[in-house]
């Protein structure tokens, strides 16, 4: 199942103060259930992250993981991704595990 990106301000504003969230030291996962029978995410990553190419590593890094393990979500969602500081040096390996194990704790995948 393709996912869609979320765009607009107001769908990220409503998951990070209605959202169910865990954090680990690669990423912070805000997740939502949705009724639109499809998966939309939205990665961010802020200034403290690094320069423009540390940040847009971050995101291709969180993009490439969430990719390995979006066909095993269970339901349609809204999921926003930040990236922290350690993002930039990690391994996708090492993001994908972290993600992996937040999604199932937050009961996205089995």
């Amino acid at each position: 199942m393709k996912s869609h990106t979320l765009k607009q301000n107001k769908d990220f504003r409503r998951l990070y103060y209605r959202g169910k969230t865990k954090a680990s030291s690669c990423l912070v996962t805000y997740i939502m259930k949705n009724r639109l029978g499809e998966t939309r995410i939205g990665i961010t990553s802020g200034k403290k992250v690094g320069n423009a190419v540390r940040r847009n590593r971050s995101r291709r890094l969180i993009r490439a993981a969430f990719s390995c393990c979006e066909d095993r979500l269970n339901g349609s969602y809204d999921i926003v991704f930040v990236a922290r500081t350690r993002t930039a040096d990690a391994k996708m390996q090492q993001v994908r595990e972290q993600m992996e194990e937040q999604l199932a704790k937050l009961g996205a995948i089995d």
